[in-house]
């Protein structure tokens, strides 16, 4: 009696098994890798933005304070965005007049906000409280990068689950004094370590990694 399958078949068969074993492991790992790359993390993306605003030309060449703008970063858990008219009185006739700001002029004339467009993007599930950080001596640009050079900006870090519990493990190597907190390229004048748990004392800052610190 003929065998029913032909010879080739057990091999085919074994083949297919140890496709799939190696696919069972190895679409994870893909996986894992692929969702922390910047094409998911939307790290260094740059969103255009209705108005040219150029951070390069306002911290630098005007000295302008990141909390000017950002007003409520001390004592709330947003930063906050600047009313259209708290941009306005800084501008002459000229600029206002100009193409790039008829958002600013669609604006005041509606009354309705200038529709930025959002860099940073936190997941609905993750609570994040910008006044806990900075008011713990983690600095702006710990988190938006070097935001003084950047003229049109970007998200500086993966916003990742690890990269947040990095520092939430080892807060000693972030932390600064809290008055140096909008300071771009400040340094410590001693080594970060020592300087850091120094201000995790002062500021009373904790190892805080259980989940309902920011998922609640």
């Amino acid at each position: 009696m003929s065998a029913l399958f032909p010879r080739w078949s057990n091999l085919a068969f074994r083949t297919v098994l140890l496709v799939g074993a190696i696919g069972a492991v190895a679409v994870p790992f893909f996986l894992m890798g692929w969702v922390r790359t910047p094409a998911v993390t939307q790290q260094y993306h740059r969103p255009a933005q209705p108005v040219p605003f150029n951070h390069v030309i306002h911290v630098h060449g005007l000295g302008i304070d990141c909390r000017y703008c950002h007003s409520t970063v001390e004592r709330a858990a947003t930063a906050g965005i600047p009313a259209t008219s708290v941009c306005v009185p800084c501008h002459n006739q000229t600029w206002m007049q100009s193409p790039a700001f008829a958002a600013v002029r669609r604006s005041l004339s509606t009354d309705m906000p200038i529709p930025w467009q959002r860099v940073n993007r936190l997941p609905d599930f993750v609570y994040f409280n910008h006044a806990i950080h900075v008011n713990k001596g983690v600095g702006c640009e710990t988190c938006h990068g070097r935001v003084d050079r950047m003229t049109q900006v970007d998200q500086a870090a993966p916003l990742t689950m690890g990269w947040c519990l990095d520092c939430h493990r080892h807060p000693e190597r972030y932390l600064r004094p809290v008055a140096q907190m909008t300071t771009m390229g400040w340094t410590p004048e001693r080594p970060q370590r020592e300087v850091g748990e120094e201000l995790m004392e002062r500021y009373k800052v904790r190892h805080l990694t259980n989940c309902t610190t920011c998922h609640r």
